[in-house]
């Protein structure tokens, strides 16, 4: 039977930022095709999936639709052409009802008033298309799960026509009967002729619905082939090139006694009875797919999130239960950079000098309920120009200044509490080069003042630069430790997979 015209045809595809992102990208999608988007962090399979949903326009190459030019002007202008996506960071309204976050651009109305009843009895239809059969489409979204509503982003994309579907890891919060209903959707969708473009790092997963792969690495393309003519094995060749990149050399810090000792800690399914240390000079990367239960595992150390089971040690200190709270992790000599800085980590409408003392008040309190401002600002500015801040003044508001900037606020804030132990989640994220070499020397200096360091990062060469020694998560599990001089791009990219396929087995056998 002849192969179905490409429902979407993408030639020679380029994007640049500060570097190439993409280059000479082809990519071929076909009614009725799932194709899967393979590729390691930071390979460019969300750059690639922004293009083709109108999010960001490519620098160079040429898109078709259905045999037609195809440049969206926008995300708007792709979704009226059939083309949805459903990205990997929500975009859902928290204050709204789920039948309000569902129809937001279409809500169904007479002489412009909204038809509620009509609403929620279409909210409720799609809801059950799911499997959310006990979710209230007026409930606000605040009030549902990660899982729940990583769902109702992808009932959102199939309230409107669908040609093409692009799902960028979306099970990475979902329950294993949550992926079921998922899939049973991904199946109706193909026999209704929708192409599919599915991004996840999840092997197993991808070989159960996808028809073909395309494999990126460093911006290319480096493989398109039917899904069957690929072992697991070749997949992680090719996402990671036939040979390592050089590890940096090795560090001359002294690594000494044991700062932090982690236990048997447990929370739910995200963190499974991890056991690890950190050690004085020492700076532990935390490696793992999307999804894979590190910052889970960082959140749960420092209390962010209250741990179910485990025993936790801070230097000399006596082993105990996990921190209910942070203010009790910070006492016992333990910061954390969250991954959100302006969500979790940052006040933005408030002044510098106040970021960066927030953790340390009681250093420049002098009567009680007043502070030594003074002295507050000199320390704030001497840690700011450590980091070669850029700053207008001490008194800005901290949403004035760039990503790096802010980032470099938030590093200031535990530079001047002096932890022992400072957790640190994708410090470097959306930051330029040089704002990421002047935090790869603070840390460095750091570690060599004899502080201990855990480092989760998405960008595996980042970690394989700057660490002693690399943990790999997988499935909420601590599944590998290597040592510097003893790993490998191949070894820890095939270790991120260990997790779901002891999770599978567990399942098999499970009655």
């Amino acid at each position: 039977m002849p192969e179905r015209p490409p429902m979407l045809e993408l030639h020679g595809i380029g994007k640049s930022y500060a570097a190439p992102v993409l280059r000479d990208v082809d990519f071929t999608l076909r009614p009725g095709e799932v194709h899967a988007l393979l590729g390691a962090n930071g390979a460019g399979k969300t750059t690639l999936s922004r293009i083709i949903s109108g999010l960001t326009p490519p620098h160079a190459g040429t898109m078709k639709l259905a045999g037609a030019a195809y440049k969206p002007a926008g995300k708007q202008a792709a979704e009226q052409l059939g083309v949805q996506m459903v990205m990997q960071e929500l975009s859902l309204v928290p204050n709204l009802s789920v039948a309000e976050n569902l129809f937001l651009n279409h809500l169904p109305h007479r002489w412009g008033i909204i038809r509620f009843q009509q609403l929620e009895v279409n909210a409720r239809r799609l809801l059950d298309s799911v499997g959310l059969f006990d979710v209230d489409p007026r409930a606000p979204v605040r009030t549902l799960g990660v899982g729940q509503q990583q769902l109702i982003e992808i009932a959102k994309a199939l309230s409107r026509p669908c040609r093409i579907l692009i799902l960028d890891e979306p099970t990475a919060a979902l329950t294993d009967p949550q992926i079921k209903v998922l899939f049973k959707q991904i199946a109706r969708l193909k026999e209704q002729g929708v192409g599919i473009v599915y991004i996840s790092h999840r092997m197993e997963e991808v070989r159960r619905i996808a028809d073909r792969a395309t494999i990126l690495r460093d911006g290319q393309a480096v493989a398109n082939r039917p899904m069957t003519e690929m072992e697991h094995d070749e997949i992680v060749r090719l996402m990671v090139g036939e040979t390592s990149r050089a590890a940096a050399a090795a560090r001359s810090t002294d690594v000494g006694t044991v700062l932090l000792r982690v236990e048997c800690l447990s929370r739910g399914t995200a963190v499974r009875d991890v056991s690890v240390e950190v050690r004085r000079g020492e700076i532990l990367g935390v490696a793992g797919l999307i999804g894979s239960g590190r910052t889970e595992l960082l959140r749960a150390i420092f209390g962010a999130d209250r741990a179910d089971t485990g025993r936790i040690t801070v230097g000399a200190g006596p082993s105990r239960p996990p921190f209910r709270q942070p203010g009790e992790a910070v006492r016992a000599g333990v910061g954390m950079i969250p991954e959100d800085r302006k969500l979790q980590g940052l006040l933005l409408t408030r002044a510098l000098a106040a970021n960066c003392t927030l953790g340390s008040l009681s250093r420049f309190s002098r009567v009680v309920g007043w502070l030594d401002h003074r002295q507050e600002y000199s320390e704030a500015g001497l840690q700011l120009n450590r980091l070669a801040t850029v700053y207008r003044s001490l008194d800005q508001p901290v949403a004035e200044l760039s990503g790096g900037n802010q980032q470099k606020v938030l590093m200031a804030r535990w530079l001047m509490r002096d932890c022992a132990v400072l957790l640190l989640d994708e410090p470097t994220r959306g930051i330029d080069v040089a704002a990421k070499r002047t935090i790869y020397d603070v840390l460095r200096t750091l570690a060599a003042q004899g502080k201990g360091l855990v480092v989760v990062s998405s960008d595996l060469q980042e970690l394989l630069d700057l660490c002693d020694r690399i943990a790999v998560m997988s499935a909420g599990r601590l599944v590998a430790v290597f040592r510097r001089g003893r790993w490998s791009e191949e070894a820890i990219t095939a270790a991120s997979f260990q997790g779901y396929r002891i999770r599978n087995h567990e399942q098999a056998l499970a009655p």
